[in-house]
């Protein structure tokens, strides 16, 4: 009689343990923010069930490919316990000097042959020297990338209004050749070219981080600069490759936003950088550096997304969107922190 009150002891003080470390295997897979978006749509299906529609859908899928590219970007930064706050003054600035390029009204390169090549070249050449100089700030300046980001953003953006001030009688830069807008409207086998440039770009960048030397070194000096530079890694030149791949992925999403919206325009990505930060933590990237992975920024940037999306189809004002988005992105950085804690306490 003594024997089954025992195995009932030992299978229960067994049991949540077991489950215990499977939640917590869960929440440490890569994967884990996926099965989030999975749940978070079957839980709001029943209030929206637009949301698993094809048009919603591809909705959600164009938003998602500029937003991805510039947040691969800042995955390389935050990796290296940077930030790259400057990224939406690079969209800005690369649009209107992109379309400054190939406009039909008084273009440098306008109603020519090289007009959409020209212009592409501009645009990512923008981008990477707004990149170097935030590299440059950082290494040699001894800066916090922070404030480095911070001040080039609010120059460059500025900057940006000032530019078109220079080349258009309008707030933006329009009359842009028809042929360039086929990068955001054209398929290649039936597949957007849009979805197939930010793969190729994340399925790049996935590789170097995790195949390469150079992606090795970017998690060493990520977790201990000290201990890298001891190790005979080049800190301060990664540290410059990952400002610079940042600002070229910020062009490139230029190069999307323009040809969507056919005009170039000093505004078109002040308002994303909540998103690209939030994506990548929300993925799981990790503020203090020497952790992230490319498929973690793209699951983040989907479920930032899906929540995005489902709270306009559900009717919520701009500001309840944002409070809604700023609070995800808070729980995600406190997980983090709770996180790092956790693991220097073991």
């Amino acid at each position: 009689m003594t024997i089954t009150p025992v195995a009932e002891t030992a299978t229960g003080a067994t049991q949540p343990p077991s489950v215990l470390r499977r939640l917590g295997r869960l929440m440490l897979s890569e994967y884990f923010v996926l099965v989030l978006c999975v749940a978070y749509v079957l839980a709001i299906a029943p209030f929206v069930p637009e949301i698993l529609s094809w048009e919603v859908a591809s909705n959600i899928l164009s938003d998602m490919m500029p937003l991805l590219v510039v947040a691969i970007g800042q995955t390389f930064v935050l990796i290296i316990a940077g930030i790259d706050l400057s990224v939406t003054a690079i969209v800005s600035m690369s649009a209107v000097v992109g379309a400054s390029v190939m406009t039909g009204t008084g273009g440098y390169l306008g109603d020519t042959a090289f007009a959409v090549p020209g212009a592409v070249l501009a645009m990512l050449f923008t981008g990477l020297v707004i990149g170097a100089i935030n590299g440059f700030s950082v290494i040699r300046l001894n800066m916090p990338s922070f404030i480095v980001t911070l001040a080039t953003r609010m120059f460059f953006a500025g900057a940006a209004v000032w530019y078109v001030t220079f080349h258009s009688t309008s707030s933006s830069i329009a009359n842009l050749p028809e042929s360039f807008a086929e990068f955001a409207t054209g398929h290649l086998f039936g597949i957007p070219l849009t979805v197939i440039a930010a793969g190729l770009i994340a399925v790049v960048a996935h590789v170097v981080l995790s195949r390469t030397r150079f992606g090795r070194a970017v998690y060493a000096v990520g977790a201990n600069p000290r201990a890298a530079r001891v190790s005979g890694i080049p800190v301060e030149r990664t540290i410059l490759f990952c400002f610079l791949i940042s600002g070229v992925c910020a062009s490139v999403a230029a190069t999307i936003y323009v040809s969507r919206m056919q005009t170039g325009s000093p505004i078109v990505g002040e308002n994303i950088l909540l998103d690209v930060i939030g994506a990548v933590v929300i993925g799981g990237t990790s503020l203090f550096g020497g952790k992230g992975k490319i498929v973690w920024t793209v699951f983040g940037v989907l479920f930032l997304l899906l929540l995005d999306t489902s709270m306009k189809l559900l009717g919520a004002s701009l500001f309840a969107i944002y409070i809604i988005k700023g609070g995800v992105i808070l729980l995600a950085a406190l997980v983090d922190v709770a996180r790092n804690r956790w693991l220097v306490g073991r």
